[in-house]
């Protein structure tokens, strides 16, 4: 097994070298002219229904994307893909005419067929479940595409907090290099799964990020201020300083306090999402992971638990292609990995995260990441449905982190600088959704250098008022926790007041006691 385990991690090495991660993850899902990326025809169509739901309906109808909310879901069920009709075609016969329903099983959880022909439910449908896209990567609209339509302002909008988000991200990742403030994370190549997801939400609605997506806040009001004053902990952050950089959180906007442990936000999501459920609000809630996260048992536990609560929640999955410097090959099943080794003419594949949503009964959707009109339409839709429905939605997102996980990971040790650049340059999603905004007449050269120069002259300012504020007293580390104090906290703030006073070399000068 030992020696199995090393052939396989050389291999996975040697194919990511040779053809890069998305050959190993089959980069066909990503070129606008492959027949794997869903290009026109309805979004409807491809989100994917709960398994259940094909045992509820035999004849599912095609979602009308233009028509009434109302009409939209009280009268229509989605319509499945092929990978949803070759799962369900697996046990067709057990609705012959010739079926022994005296032997069906009257299980405590349903009725369920039996037959006497032993079938296994097979590990893969076989195809990969297409991704939704409306903008090639020229910027264009791709023939018959389905989505919903953005006026003028939403649409500058998106794309100037689209650029802010970038250039924040450099001026204070550069500020973390300078030793300025200790940790940042870049949100660089992510930016339309940021910035387009919050335009498709309501002010009401409540976020529970990972700790990638600062947009939704920008998006919701939170000034370059209030940012700056969180990554130097000073005495105007709302968190009072007692929060890593970039750890974000802001009761104003609906934006629930970032916390380090991966995964943990989804479970705690679906719990806020029921308490919506039971208070009849016009809201969900919407919470946010990496690929990686889904390999942690609260990824899992979440989907359970929204599925059978039937939470209005908009689960988005940022596939980015690596967790640090895990691979997805090394996350998922890997089709070219297996069948390279045991050198099968078939595949085998566990096709990501979409596929799981539906395992657990909850209605999900693949979506170009790097796509701000498609990434817009599915979570607009993806919270009607949430809202309207009172149901589950998963969204899987495929994006490419371009910039290193954090301050504290140097990338380029496990992936190549080409493949970097490749992503930067030519799967941009800043450039992609520009080059739309432009084509409507809506955004111009001059406005670009406008609103560029502008925003680094404001982060200029900002940083540097940020990093000469006072920081917040000491007594804030004991605060905020309990009505009164209680005896064991007020003991060590004691014992920490006394030791600063023994070593006041060894404690920051700028904290006021």
């Amino acid at each position: 097994m030992a020696v199995w385990l090393a052939k396989s991690r050389t291999i996975t090495h040697h194919l990511k070298r040779k053809v890069g991660f998305m050959g190993i993850f089959h980069q066909d899902l990503w070129t606008s002219s492959s027949s794997s990326c869903m290009q026109p025809g309805p979004l409807s169509s491809i989100f994917i229904p709960g398994f259940h739901e094909h045992q509820n309906s035999s004849t599912p109808r095609l979602f009308p994307f233009n028509s009434s909310i109302s009409t939209r879901f009280s009268l229509h069920r989605f319509k499945s893909t092929k990978a949803a009709s070759q799962l369900e075609h697996l046990y067709s016969s057990t609705d012959d005419d010739d079926h022994d329903n005296s032997q069906d099983l009257d299980f405590p959880g349903g009725k369920v067929a039996c037959i006497s022909e032993m079938r296994f439910l097979p590990e893969s449908a076989g195809k990969r479940i297409p991704c939704y896209r409306v903008l090639d990567d020229n910027g264009e609209i791709i023939v018959g595409s389905d989505y919903e339509q953005l006026c003028e302002e939403i649409a500058v909008k998106m794309y100037t907090n689209m650029v802010s988000l970038q250039m924040m991200d450099t001026m204070f990742y550069e500020a973390q290099r300078q030793g300025r403030i200790s940790f940042y994370m870049t949100s660089t190549g992510e930016e339309a799964i940021n910035i387009a997801s919050a335009a498709a939400l309501s002010a009401d609605d409540i976020v529970l990020p990972q700790y990638r997506e600062p947009g939704i806040l920008l998006w919701r009001g939170f000034t370059i201020e209030e940012f700056a004053s969180q990554c130097f902990g000073n005495e105007d952050d709302c968190g009072k300083g007692r929060q890593m950089p970039m750890h974000y959180g802001s009761k104003k906007h609906n934006f629930v306090t970032i916390s380090s442990p991966i995964a943990t936000q989804l479970s705690q999501a679906v719990g806020v999402a029921y308490s919506l459920k039971m208070d009849k609000k016009d809201a969900c809630v919407v919470t946010y992971t990496g690929d990686g996260g889904t390999s942690e048992g609260d990824f899992h536990a979440a989907l359970n638990f929204a599925a059978v609560t039937e939470a209005p929640v908009v689960f988005i999955c940022r596939n980015n292609g690596w967790a640090i410097s895990t691979n997805i090959s090394e996350q998922f099943r890997s089709a070219i990995l297996i069948s390279y080794l045991l050198t099968l003419p078939f595949l085998f594949s566990s096709d990501g995260i979409v596929v799981r949503g539906q395992a657990y009964g909850i209605r999900s959707i693949r979506v170009d990441g790097n796509d701000a009109l498609a990434v817009y339409s599915a979570i607009h839709t993806a919270r009607e449905m949430a809202i309207s429905e009172q149901r589950p939605v998963l969204v899987e997102a495929l994006s490419y982190r371009v910039g290193h996980h954090s301050t504290s990971d140097d990338s380029t040790k496990y992936r190549s600088v080409d493949e970097i650049e490749y992503w930067k340059m030519v799967r941009n999603p800043v450039n992609r959704f520009r080059k739309w905004v432009e084509r409507n007449g809506w955004w111009s050269e001059e406005e670009e250098s406008e609103l560029r120069s502008s925003m680094k002259k404001q982060l200029l300012q900002v940083i540097q008022v940020a990093e000469k504020k006072e920081k917040p007293p000491l007594k804030e580390l004991f605060s905020d926790v309990y009505d009164i104090t209680p005896p064991n906290l007020r003991e060590q703030e004691k014992q920490l007041r006394e030791t600063i006073i023994r070593h006041p070399q060894d404690y920051p000068s700028d904290v006021p006691l």
